[in-house]
């Protein structure tokens, strides 16, 4: 199992969130989030003074995934989140050593 994470542009959520539904990924959390890589941010004017953005807004996705549906996930993520310009994001991947169900006590792939 592993803990996919991707930080996207917002304003691709719903792209990303339909096309993880395709593959079968039944469960995701969302978080918005502020930062900057390669971006470093940009200048804005607002009433005639203008000020450095150096944070910006973005979506942290992050999805519990079988070894089975990773690939699919990761590609779904990939191409729905893609725009081809500077500042789509990235995704992580790490492991996940137990998942457990709290409502029934499942563990592993079946609390997925």
């Amino acid at each position: 199992m592993k803990l996919v994470t991707a930080v996207i542009k917002p304003f691709k959520l719903d792209e990303v969130r339909e096309a993880l539904a395709a593959v079968g990924v039944q469960g995701i959390t969302v978080t918005e989030v502020k930062g900057f890589g390669r971006q470093k941010g940009h200048t804005e004017v607002y009433r005639g003074a203008e000020y450095e953005v150096n944070f910006l807004p973005k979506i942290k996705i992050e999805a519990a995934i079988d070894d089975a549906q990773l690939s699919p996930a990761l590609e779904a993520i990939e191409k729905s989140a893609n725009t081809g310009k500077i500042g789509d994001g990235k995704i992580f991947v790490t492991g996940l050593e137990q998942v457990i169900r709290i409502r029934t006590g499942e563990t592993g792939s079946d609390a997925l």
